[in-house]
């Protein structure tokens, strides 16, 4: 049975709202917001459907309802931020230098958010580290878009005031518009050129050697990846597959403190 210490359930409860009935209601009590979460966490470990939830925890519908809640009124995306920012005044995120990736995972399922590609049905799941791998931004979107024009789309979940100076992505990411776009909130976007590149080359060698380093946001995805819930989008819904996907990064988190 997954359990939250105690010493982590008080830095993110106040987010987590507790259910309350009035006492003359008949029926079951609420159950308790740290019980539903360690369901939901239980879950997104396994990659098991909400019915095989074990006795051990609540009822799978009062879990699953519970955390459809929490999906949209963004109590995740709100805990992650405060977490990202407690670390930021400890000085353990180091936002100097950031890479940029995506992953993708299928939608067997079909849903909303969801395209076809040569993979099949699918979403990607971008995300943003700082230089030790932590998550700065994560965000999901239907696979049959590129990655350059989700780059915007991403920086809207950015977590820290302070923007990256530094951006480091793969060759997907090499496009003057993008890196016209990115200056003007100063961020340096590297990533190397295409090998079809027509216009000018515009990134500086020396800079270009941060690249050696992007196997930090790999690092990261397979940080992500031992959550077999994110492996396979079963939620009809994006967010719900978007919370299973902060919660991952909930989980990371929590064990820098």
């Amino acid at each position: 049975m997954l359990r939250i210490s105690d010493d982590q359930w008080e830095r993110i409860r106040k987010h987590f709202p507790e259910e309350s009935f009035p006492a003359d209601r008949p029926g079951r009590k609420p159950i308790p917001a740290r019980r539903v979460l360690e369901a939901v966490l239980w879950i997104l470990n396994t990659g098991a459907q909400w019915h095989m939830l074990p006795q051990s925890y609540p009822n799978y519908k009062t879990v699953h309802r519970r955390f459809q809640q929490w999906c949209r009124d963004e109590v995740m995306r709100t805990a992650l931020t405060d977490l990202a920012n407690i670390l930021r005044e400890q000085d353990a995120l180091d936002a100097s230098e950031c890479f940029i990736d995506a992953t993708f995972a299928s939608a067997k399922g079909g849903g909303d958010q969801v395209a076809p590609t040569k993979r099949g049905k699918g979403v990607k799941i971008m995300a943003i580290v700082d230089r030790h791998g932590l998550p700065l931004a994560v965000s999901t979107h239907a696979a049959n878009h590129h990655e350059v024009t989700l780059v915007q789309l991403c920086f809207e979940f950015y977590m820290i005031e302070a923007k990256p100076q530094n951006l480091i992505g793969d060759k997907a990411y090499d496009s003057d518009p993008l890196d016209a776009e990115l200056r003007k909130a100063g961020i340096e976007m590297i990533a190397p050129h295409k090998s079809n590149r027509v216009r000018a080359r515009t990134q500086d060698g020396r800079r270009l050697r941060r690249y050696q380093r992007r196997w930090i946001v790999e690092r990261f995805f397979a940080w992500m990846q031992w959550q077999r819930r994110l492996l396979v989008r079963w939620e009809y819904y994006s967010a719900n597959f978007l919370g299973f996907v902060q919660l991952a990064c909930i989980a990371i988190l929590l064990k820098q403190f």
